[in-house]
């Protein structure tokens, strides 16, 4: 959007309230004690109230979801609920076209001891038709839902990356396409692709490593810490570092990046991305 135009938060939205993510200029609120969602476009000022649909205890089934428009169409959108109990991932899709929600889609966990919940604080990230969302189950997986199918699946990670610290890794459209998967290892950034072979088989394969102290010039031995990651731009690849030095956003294909503030206030940011009129 402009960088002279802003706008602030829903008055009362903020009481019992967490974003779920925003995409294609769009803001998805769950209102847990309304039991509702909010779809809300900031710039045109659109407001859109959607019930919880069944099977969706926003008191005790800790809830993920994301919000998105189909390619081309800037007046229709869908919403996606996801949630999980000890036996199984379920989610459901909400079309502004037919103001209904779609019936349950649900996955069974592998066996019963899998530990298995969502990544509180990280967002979706759509990759062709399809939403992914990272879980802190044991070991860590990847949640799939192919919106054309209307399934759900399970995509375990890399061994490298699979017991690491959930701060470390996000999922992210790779380079070139599909799936990919950003790595934070110490100071250095690690950028894994979902292959498939001529038999169709997926594995995960290790791409480009990009060294953060060089490129962000930061002196390791001053760092208390090393960089997290603290949100991701999915439509433009880009990457928010939280360091000791402040917030970076960085372009993982150009490599170009920018300081965004002196401090690491949040744990995790949600990028809004949106398209205006020129001169408008």
């Amino acid at each position: 959007m402009p960088p002279d135009v802003g706008f602030s938060i829903l008055p009362g939205a903020h009481f019992h309230s967490k974003i779920l993510g925003c995409r294609h200029g769009l803001m998805l609120v769950l209102q847990q004690k309304l039991k509702q969602v909010l779809v809300w476009d900031p710039v045109a000022g659109d407001q859109h109230r959607l019930a919880v649909p069944p099977g969706f205890d926003t008191s005790i089934i800790p809830i993920q979801g994301t919000v998105l428009r189909r390619a081309g169409d800037a007046y229709h959108f869908q919403v996606v609920l996801e949630g999980s109990d000890k036996q199984q991932v379920f989610a459901c899709i909400y079309s502004s076209e037919t103001g209904v929600w779609s019936d349950l889609i649900s996955t069974l966990l592998p066996y019963e001891d899998f530990m298995y919940m969502p990544l509180m604080g990280r967002t979706s990230v759509l990759v062709g038709d399809s939403v992914y969302w990272m879980f802190a189950g044991t070991p860590r997986a990847i949640l799939e839902l192919d919106l054309g199918r209307q399934s759900l699946a399970l995509i375990h990670l890399p061994v490298e990356i699979a017991l690491c610290k959930t701060w470390n890794f996000m999922v992210m459209p790779a380079e070139g396409g599909g799936l990919g998967l950003l790595f934070l290892t110490g100071f250095t950034a690690q950028l894994w692709k979902m292959n498939t072979d001529c038999h169709g088989v997926a594995s995960w394969g290790l791409g480009r490593t990009v060294k953060l102290d060089k490129l962000l010039s930061l002196n390791s031995e001053e760092q208390r810490e090393f960089p997290a990651i603290a949100g991701l731009a999915e439509c433009n690849n880009v990457v928010f570092l939280s360091t000791d030095m402040g917030l970076f956003m960085v372009q993982l294909e150009s490599l170009q990046f920018k300081k965004c503030s002196e401090s690491r206030a949040a744990f995790f940011y949600h990028p809004f991305e949106t398209v205006y009129a020129a001169g408008i």
